[in-house]
Parts: C-alpha cells; structure tokens; sequence
C-alpha cells in the first residue's frame, strides 16, 4: 500500500525523512509513551539535530507520525466526468479496504492508545491524533460522497452524517476491541470481504434506486 505525500509545512517529506517516520512508528509499537527523539534517532541512525530540524520537538514528531500513517488511506481522485455506479462502489471499497487496513493496524492501535492516554487538557496528542486522522480522513472521503450525489447515485443531506455512517460500518467494533486488547487478526480477505460489504450497506442505505 503506498502512503500519499505529505507536507510538513510546505515542504513535502523526502524519502530519508519517511524512512525515519516507518522508523519511528516501529518503535512507537515496541515502546508506546517511551518513545524519546534520542530513541528514534539511534535507532534511525540519524542526529537528534536533524530530527529537530525536521519535525521539530517531540509533539512535531508525533504530529508528522499521525500524518504520515493516516496518509496511508489513499485519496480517491474525483474527476469532472459523471460517476458510474460500479466505479463509485470500486472507489468507496478501495478506500475502506484501506481505512480498515491500517486501523486495524499494530502501529495505529499502539498510536491511538497513546492518544487516549495523553487526551485532555495538558496534553495536545488527542486532538492531533483526532486532527490529523479522523477528520484528515473524513475530508479525503467527503468529495467522493458528493460526487456521488452529483451524478445521482446517493442520496443524502448532510455530508458529515453520511461520511459518520459511512465510518461505522467499515470499522464496526474492530477499533474498539483491538484497543481493550483483545488479539483480533484480519487476514488480507477478512479486510476485502469486510470493506465490500461495509459498501454494499452503505449503497443500501444512502443510494438512489
């Protein structure tokens, strides 16, 4: 699965620079809160400086780590041409093939309980993690929404409710549990009948017949 570009400011991430982050992430599973710059930059072989020079502290670490996995969710690109159903269908199980993919994910289920551990008024992790996952994620996915209103094959009001049902079906209880711990593995055709058939209620629910 390839990760779509992301910026950090307005310089895009070099590949040395991703390497870090795919670093980082592997030992933020292994380590959880202890990860430390000192710990990303010996085990990516690199200086702490140049850690700081490109994310900053800690905190601009874990904000371009959030980034750089929730990019891992492919955009679908939404082109002036009217959508035909089979293509809505296609683009909205790719995306949740992906979606569900890398929640279900070690490095997102170790990111998200550190989120929660540092949610609340002295810690600014929660609303980056919520920033720069669900609602990132949420605006990659709205436009294809509409384009499916404007061609006629969904019905819906309010984008944010549809993108919200949309949301709970493809991830269920599956977050949840892998959160409290329990050892759910999803094989690769566990995720694709998953996400299919997220998309098959979804039509079911918001499509024009």
């Amino acid at each position: 699965m390839l990760a779509q570009a992301v910026r950090l400011g307005d310089e895009e991430l070099t590949s040395r620079q991703q390497d870090v982050l795919d670093i980082a992430l592997s030992l933020l599973v292994e380590v959880g809160d202890k990860l430390t710059m000192t710990g990303v930059a010996r085990r990516a072989r690199c200086s702490k400086e140049s850690l700081y020079k490109w994310f900053g502290d800690r905190d601009g670490l874990l904000t371009a780590i959030v980034q750089w996995q929730a990019a891992k969710v492919r955009s679908v690109p939404v082109g002036p041409q009217r959508m035909s159903k089979e293509t809505l269908q296609s683009h909205l199980e790719q995306f949740a093939f992906d979606w569900l993919k890398v929640i279900s994910g070690d490095i997102s289920v170790a990111l998200n309980r550190l989120a929660i551990t540092h949610a609340g008024p002295l810690s600014n992790l929660g609303t980056t993690v919520l920033m720069n996952g669900r609602f990132a994620v949420g605006q990659r996915l709205k436009p294809l929404l509409k384009a499916g209103r404007g061609a006629g094959l969904l019905h819906f009001s309010d984008e944010e409710e549809a993108f919200r049902t949309f949301f709970g079906l493809v991830i269920r209880d599956v977050q949840i549990r892998l959160l409290l711990g329990e050892e759910l593995v999803l094989s690769e055709t566990d995720v694709v009948r998953d996400a299919k058939r997220a998309v098959e209620q979804f039509v079911t629910l918001y499509g024009v017949r």
